[in-house]
């Protein structure tokens, strides 16, 4: 038998309490579908292209077939994905005429390069033609094929965290995958690389998001039960965001507005008082929400929203601020109605 601590390195469980999959040299595999699915629609709903013939924009995920998983060997992640998917386009001419159209990309998977993507855009049958169509075909197949570069993006580096863990020495090794990871121009991901600690010092194999906390506020001109029922009512949400928005408006009950660029969860409900939730942009990184909470107070003639928001990266404090008081507040008086003086 080998002295202590000098045995095969793959079985040195000395420095690590829980001696799981040491030095990263047993196969585990980690099922990637379910996060692949939410991404994927996160990343293409909202996609849009415009030019001097009117816009486009994808509105619609209603086949996403397909499976995805990451396995760890000696320390080297192998990916495997395979998607057939197929989205729902809506155009609209300068002249106010809409139109409808498909789009299916058949050959999503570990297999393919991203320029060898099939991405293939129509028109709907009773449609007339449209030069909307050329649009969609260039502009529009460009932005999908880099919304699906960004899903490749993320599988290989966000979902990924945690699957290489520290080895007896301290540093977490990363083996690079055989194919690039793609980048994009409108998402990006920040973190910090590891190093190894000295004096034996616990290694951080996470992602650490600076955040920060702000607070609005903003007064409507109607009631706290009105204003209250604006935010949980989906056909309220629809009129003032001004596109399709999935809510439900209970405790627990998932929202998703915006074109798919804004989504979360209803965590708290007072009635004509309060409003929890976990709410996120698409862009962010992957599972994390801010909190956000909403408490109507009543002034008589009119109630006054106060905004918390707790958790907003740093990067996106302004984005978020800015966001708020245009899709929120602006659109909401200038929909129903509420205008008010400004704090």
């Amino acid at each position: 038998m080998a002295k202590w601590g000098e045995g095969d390195p793959r079985w040195i469980v000395e420095e690590r309490a829980d001696a799981t999959n040491v030095n990263n040299w047993h196969w585990t595999e980690r099922d990637a579908t379910n996060w692949s699915s939410d991404k994927l629609k996160s990343l293409l709903l909202g996609v849009s292209v415009d030019s001097e013939d009117g816009n486009c924009e994808v509105t619609e995920v209603s086949k996403l077939e397909g499976e995805a998983s990451i396995n760890n060997r000696k320390g080297k992640l192998i990916f495997f994905y395979e998607w057939n998917l197929k989205a729902t386009w809506t155009g609209k001419s300068k002249s106010g005429v809409k139109y409808k159209g498909s789009i299916e990309v058949p050959n999503l998977s570990d297999e393919n390069d991203m320029d060898d993507l099939d991405i293939c855009v129509t028109l709907n049958k009773d449609e007339p033609e449209t030069p909307l169509v050329n649009l969609m075909k260039t502009k529009g197949a460009e932005k999908i094929r880099e919304a699906l570069g960004s899903y490749v993006g993320f599988l290989k580096s966000e979902f990924t965290q945690g699957m290489i863990l520290p080895t007896a020495n301290g540093v977490a090794k990363l083996q690079p995958s055989s194919q690039s990871t793609a980048t994009t121009d409108k998402t990006r991901i920040s973190s910090s690389s590891s190093t190894a600690a000295p004096n034996n010092t616990s290694v951080n194999t996470g992602v650490k998001i600076p955040t920060c906390k702000f607070s609005m506020r903003e007064t409507f001109l109607t009631s706290p039960a009105e204003l209250y029922r604006v935010f949980l009512n989906q056909e309220m949400v629809q009129a003032f965001t001004h596109a399709p928005a999935t809510v439900d408006g209970e405790r627990g009950g998932k929202f998703r507005l915006l074109g798919g660029n804004v989504f979360g969860e209803f965590t708290e409900l007072i009635p004509d008082e309060k409003i929890v939730m976990r709410w996120r942009y698409n862009n962010w990184p992957c599972e994390h929400y801010a909190t956000i909470t909403l408490t109507f107070l009543d002034r008589i003639s009119e109630t006054e929203l106060k905004v918390e928001c707790r958790g907003v990266p740093n990067s996106e404090e302004e984005q978020t601020k800015e966001g708020w008081k245009r899709y929120y507040f602006e659109a909401i008086k200038q929909t129903f109605g509420y205008g008010a003086r400004l704090f």
